[in-house]
């Protein structure tokens, strides 16, 4: 058992995922793999993206995943890091801009 909830090992192993289900898992990783190729953006770009979202959805498995994808890619620290910036900018934005339905709630309450 791990002392802790989240395992490293399980990222090794999320393969795996799909064994009860394989035809839907091997839709799921050709697709995963279709969005991560290079397009109108780079790999590396994408990789950059998928790093933000990993630390907004506070994915741990994600962050390592992608803290090493970007670096595969070409990224340093600084590039990830403000891309965590932006990640928190829209993460922050959202629960602020949240906060004009609680004042239209309070004005309609009116206490």
């Amino acid at each position: 058992m791990s002392d802790h909830y989240y395992a490293p090992d399980h990222l090794k192993a999320f393969g795996t995922i799909s064994e009860g289900a394989p035809e839907l898992g091997r839709k799921f990783f050709d697709y995963y793999s279709a969005v991560f190729a290079a397009g109108a953006l780079t790999e590396r770009e994408k990789a950059l993206i998928a790093l933000a979202v990993a630390h907004t959805v506070q994915c741990p498995y994600c962050i390592d995943a992608y803290t090493t994808e970007c670096l595969q890619k070409g990224s340093d620290v600084e590039q990830m890091t403000e891309a965590v910036h932006v990640a928190c900018a829209i993460r922050g934005g959202a629960s602020l801009v949240h906060g004009m339905q609680m004042k239209e709630h309070a004005a309609k309450v009116g206490m």
